[in-house]
């Protein structure tokens, strides 16, 4: 009994010894023939001796790439297969910086790890490796040696320098051998002879041959033009085309993340950053300190080029170059990244872009081409005139970089639309990251490319068009950071809930963060009643004095004019709402207190106290903000008719960031 036992264990143990010994038999050469995503990869394979040998005898680790990466791959396939093939097996957690290929030459395949949503991603090149199919493993038996052979599944074809010339081939190349060669390699009409030539001129040649890692861009001979520019392509700014100790693919560098160039020292900082829009990957330079400041943007036209020390990026013109104004920016590239922008502008008449082009100092907020893609814009757009005026919103007549906003020296400045001014708010993210957002006529941008320079001011990328409206009243408020506060009260006895109802108009005349807390320096008992939940009630009379709700919105300048004997008075929510309304120059004494160097030109009068509007006309699908600095509120609103109770925990918190917000 026991030996029959012994025995069925011994089969038992055969089989999965057997078993297991199969699955790790099977061959490089069978996983990817019998995967049918790697069918055009394995096609290749199989037509490669060399190929074919390197699996039969060698250890190796392969790149495959899958059919739909070579659905959008349109290059040669000649001799390609040698370049997925490395003749070292490395596992994904194996890879260095860098692995030899079996390409004529052994050209370097760079890795790339990053950080993803769902861990770390490894890119070879600019293809990312497909981690849940990679890291398969298989064993060759070559003359009593073991062979290990490691298979990773990339996204996209691997694609070497290719010389297009069987005479001249070109294995491997620097940098410099690129531009050297660049006549016989195979980059579509891609002419880069005009800064190969400044590079020689100004004695350059040994940065581009240095052995390392580096990554290089390199303007095209389009972008030489005009004429006076490639003067001014010297020393200084050759040395701001390359990025030392990086290897940038496209794809796995993330936007926005400044990298330094070799221009970087206490007398000069440039810094190169990766931008994506509208399928389209454009670099940009940025001169924090030197002369000219700011940012020169320019399109990466052949992207992702491999070479010995690095990678090299073909982009439309020179970085760091200032010799364009506003209007020349805006018409140099047809399909750049604000041309939808450019568009309306030139649709509308030409008056406004003549003026733009004749001021000496102008700042240009520029909405991005998928801020038109609204449906809101694009019924606008049909509206020439009411086009006209939105568009004045978008420029400032003066020079405005964005290190002024953020260090909050201008909150505020008037546009070339009529009584119309843009509003700046500054946040900071968790990583200590600043946010600026910019607003105009009741639109709520964020910027997303800063400082572009030019000879005459500066364009800023937003990514709305600002003057058409996009939220409801409650949605603005919830998201505005001026409005913390109202918002936060509204919430109690669901008094916001109405102000998301698309049928009706409201005019919000709604206190900032501001005004509650000079409200609780000024009348203290009251409003800190107000933040008490048990007091809810009294909050909620207080918000609906500040409410009109009416079959159209009041702009402040309807409301001037439907001043009678000095008096307008609306159907407030509550009451009946009496003010009066002024404008900045006319001759009546206001509070000194309500006035700031930077005003917005209204003032109203409530209950013989003058409150500053400080952004009027805050349009919303609804209705109209107007952000006031005062509470409409009076002593006896709030009647304590049981035992006191005290604040809570979050209103106290909130009063006090308030009030330290405030005292700051």
């Amino acid at each position: 009994m026991k030996r029959s036992t012994a025995v069925l264990a011994g089969l038992a143990l055969l089989v999965v010894l057997h078993g297991g010994l199969a699955v790790n038999h099977v061959t490089m050469d069978v996983k990817i023939r019998d995967d049918s995503d790697l069918s055009q990869f394995y096609q290749l394979l199989e037509a490669s001796r060399v190929a074919n040998n390197t699996l039969t005898y060698r250890h190796v680790t392969v790149f495959a790439p899958t059919n739909r990466a070579f659905q959008k791959y349109n290059g040669s396939t000649n001799n390609l297969v040698l370049y997925h093939m490395a003749n070292l097996p490395q596992k994904i957690e194996q890879l260095g910086d860098s692995i030899s290929s079996e390409l004529e030459g052994n050209p370097p395949l760079w890795v790339t790890r990053r950080r993803g949503p769902y861990g770390e991603e490894l890119y070879i090149n600019n293809a990312k490796i497909i981690r849940e199919r990679s890291n398969f493993e298989s064993k060759v038996k070559v003359n009593g040696d073991v062979k290990t052979q490691v298979l990773h599944i990339i996204s996209e074809v691997l694609e070497p320098v290719r010389s297009n010339s069987a005479e001249m081939p070109i294995y491997n190349p620097t940098a410099f051998q690129f531009l050297n060669q660049s006549e016989n390699l195979n980059m579509g009409d891609h002419r880069v002879r005009s800064f190969r030539q400044r590079i020689i001129i100004e004695k350059k040649e040994d940065v581009f041959k240095a052995e390392g890692r580096y990554t290089f861009f390199i303007p095209v001979d389009e972008g030489f033009i005009p004429v006076p520019r490639p003067q001014k392509v010297d020393r200084v700014v050759i040395d701001g085309h390359v990025i030392p100790n990086h290897v940038l693919f496209t794809g796995p560098t993330p936007d926005n993340v400044p990298y330094e160039t070799l221009v970087f020292s206490d007398n000069q900082k440039v810094t190169v950053s990766f931008l994506t829009a509208q399928n389209k990957v454009y670099v940009k330079s940025n001169t924090i300190v030197g002369d000219p400041t700011g940012v020169v943007l320019a399109e990466i036209v052949k992207a992702n080029i491999p070479v010995r020390n690095g990678v090299v990026h073909l982009i439309q013109r020179p970085l760091m170059v200032v010799d364009t104004t506003v209007k020349e920016f805006l018409e140099e590239k047809e399909d750049g990244p604000v041309y939808k922008f450019y568009e309306a502008i030139r649709d509308s008449g030409d008056d406004i872009m003549t003026t733009i082009n004749h001021l000496r100092e102008v700042t240009l907020f520029a909405p991005s081409n998928a801020a038109f893609e609204e449906p809101g814009v694009k019924q606008i757009l049909q509206d020439k005139n009411r086009m006209r005026e939105i568009l004045k919103l978008h420029y400032v007549k003066e020079r405005l970089p964005l290190d002024r906003i953020k260090d909050k020296s201008v909150s505020q400045v008037p546009t070339a639309a009529e009584r119309k001014k843009l509003y700046f708010n500054v946040v900071q993210g968790p990583t200590g990251n600043l946010t600026v957002t910019v607003e105009g006529g009741g639109v709520n941008a964020t910027v997303i490319t800063a400082n572009i320079a030019a000879t005459n001011g500066y364009v800023h990328i937003i990514d709305r068009v600002l003057g058409v409206p996009y939220t409801t009243v409650l949605d603005k408020l919830r998201t505005d950071p001026m409005l913390n506060s109202t918002y936060f009260l509204g919430q109690r006895r669901s008094f916001n809930n109405q102000l998301k109802d698309p049928t009706k108009r409201f005019t919000y005349f709604a206190p900032r963060d501001y005004a509650w807390s000079r409200a609780h320096v000024t009348n203290p008992s009251t409003t800190k009643k107000i933040f008490m939940e048990d007091f809810s009630y009294h909050t909620k009379q207080i918000l609906e004095r500040h409410l009109v709700i009416s079959d159209q919105p009041f702009t402040m300048a309807k409301l001037k004019r439907m001043n009678y004997n000095g008096t307008v008075v609306l159907p407030a929510a509550r009451d009946a709402l009496q003010l009066r309304i002024k404008e900045e120059g006319e001759n009546d004494k206001y509070d000194e207190n309500a006035i700031r160097p930077e005003t917005s030109g209204y003032q109203i009068l409530w209950n013989e106290k003058w409150i500053r509007v400080f952004r009027p006309d805050v349009e919303c699908t609804n209705g109209i903000i107007h952000v006031i600095d005062d509470v409409f509120m009076k002593e006896g609103d709030v009647k304590v008719t049981g035992s006191a109770s005290s604040l809570s925990f979050v209103a106290s918190h909130l009063l006090m960031i308030l009030i330290a917000k405030w005292l700051l």
